[in-house]
């Protein structure tokens, strides 16, 4: 008799992100951007899988995310759903598809809920952006916010530049917070500042580059793995050099396939 299969993970939801806060503990998330990294992150135990807009940079090789559109998001969150089977995942709206208005921000959001299956969404902004969270939380969609370095915003900041205006960093993470989203990314953001805000707020903090005062961590997968070497933030910890790695076993199969030594018998059909 074949033993039971194991029982499915319990899925990561909203209502756990707030009680997480509650008891304390904290929570681990990675920007992942595929089906491999995903379900590599998933199986690791991360309670989040962000679909991050900063695959214009990752992924497309562009200076900023700017470029991104709604359907790349789509398509790389399809993607990640097909990899997740316990995280919660959270699809960034990009640039100018929820900045017009209230209206324009629900479409986009629905979209990555019904086509692309997120379970949330996550968009830029503190108290400019209170109107429009509290009309895609009241269509039933989970909202994500985002303060202190907004990426979507570089050229006004004139650079990925620290946010340190703590009086207006507080205004924006309460605002976020009392418009109804569950959790609040902290970017680029002094630890201190970072702490208090945390503090303030009833909701999860999540930060990159905000020190350990917050709630939880986020950081992307290529950073962490050393795969993506064109920049390293001064908040990224690499946790493995997996692109020294993948850059040394193409040197040894370019050389065998030179060499002759690839394909062997092995590797080839009788």
């Amino acid at each position: 008799m074949n033993p039971p299969a194991p029982a499915a993970p319990r899925p990561v939801t909203v209502p756990d992100f707030r009680a997480a806060k509650a008891r304390g503990e904290k929570l681990a998330v990675v920007t992942a951007y595929d089906y491999t990294s995903a379900r590599l992150a998933d199986d690791a135990g991360v309670d989040a899988v962000l679909v991050g807009d900063s695959l214009g940079m990752v992924v497309q090789g562009h200076p900023t995310s700017l470029p991104v559109t709604l359907r790349d998001i789509a398509y790389h969150t399809r993607c990640v759903v097909r990899g997740v089977r316990r995280a919660l995942v959270v699809a960034d709206l990009p640039f100018l598809t929820y900045q017009v208005s209230p209206r324009q921000a629900v479409r986009s959001a629905g979209k990555l809920m019904k086509e692309a299956g997120a379970h949330a969404v996550k968009l830029e902004g503190g108290e400019r952006m209170a109107e429009t969270i509290r009309a895609v939380v009241a269509a039933g969609i989970p909202v994500m916010g985002h303060v202190g370095l907004t990426p979507q915003s570089v050229h006004l900041f004139g650079g990925f530049k620290v946010q340190r205006d703590e009086a207006q960093l507080l205004a924006d993470a309460a605002a976020v917070a009392a418009a109804g989203a569950f959790a609040v990314v902290v970017e680029s953001v002094p630890a201190d500042v970072a702490t208090k805000l945390t503090r303030a707020v009833g909701v999860p903090t999540i930060g990159i580059g905000a020190g350990a005062g917050c709630d939880g961590q986020v950081l992307v997968f290529h950073d962490m793995m050393g795969l993506f070497t064109d920049f390293r933030p001064k908040f990224v910890k690499r946790y493995a050099d997996l692109g020294g790695q993948v850059r040394a076993a193409v040197e040894t199969y370019c050389r065998e396939v030179r060499d002759g030594t690839f394909p062997g018998a092995e590797h080839s059909f009788r």
